[in-house]
């Protein structure tokens, strides 16, 4: 993890209103439209409030657009090259997942992410989350258990599964050890 890395709060704020303003919607729309409350929606776009993951992937989900564009604003990066120490990390404030964006941001059809778990985790998104993309999931260390819709995949080190159809998914680390994976994302 890069501990130096700037809180991507306020980039995130602006992003959610850039969004809900660009549709013409008011809070209580985007609230409707994706679960999420109109106070906490108004906290995420002052930056008083740091969304969760989950929270990230509803916003995501109601927008159509892939969790990673909400995040985008943060992550901005030019060129063809990204080093380890300029690769923009975001941390879960409510699980403490560490997500961690490999790919240089320069508009390019693949993302790859790099998602450390801790132990007893769990990150639930809903199905709109993962309608434009295509999702590669490979585990690098420890056990993931991924809740797919009414599947559920148990996958150690070395698996790589392609997900389905846009379903809710839940990512958790049942261990006591913690899970890194990686996300390779192509868009629809």
């Amino acid at each position: 993890m890069n501990p130096s890395f700037p809180d991507p709060s306020a980039a995130i704020a602006a992003h959610v209103k850039q969004e809900r303003d660009a549709r013409g919607w008011s809070l209580a729309e985007l609230a409707k439209r994706s679960g999420v409350s109109k106070a906490m929606i108004s906290k995420i776009e002052r930056a008083e409030a740091s969304p969760t993951a989950s929270v990230l992937g509803k916003l995501s989900g109601a927008f159509g657009l892939q969790l990673s564009a909400l995040l985008a604003m943060a992550e901005q990066s030019d060129g063809r090259l990204l080093r380890y120490t300029e690769q923009p990390v975001w941390i879960d404030p409510e699980t403490d997942y560490v997500r961690r964006t490999i790919s240089p941001r320069n508009g390019g059809v693949l993302e790859l992410l790099r998602i450390d778990l801790p132990p007893n985790a769990r990150v639930s998104y809903p199905p709109d989350a993962f309608t434009v993309q295509h999702q590669l999931l490979w585990v690098l260390e420890g056990t993931l258990v991924f809740l797919e819709g009414e599947e559920t995949h148990r996958l150690a080190k070395g698996d790589c599964l392609q997900l389905g159809r846009p379903v809710a998914c839940t990512f958790s680390n049942p261990g006591d050890e913690p899970c890194a994976y990686l996300i390779a994302l192509a868009k629809r």
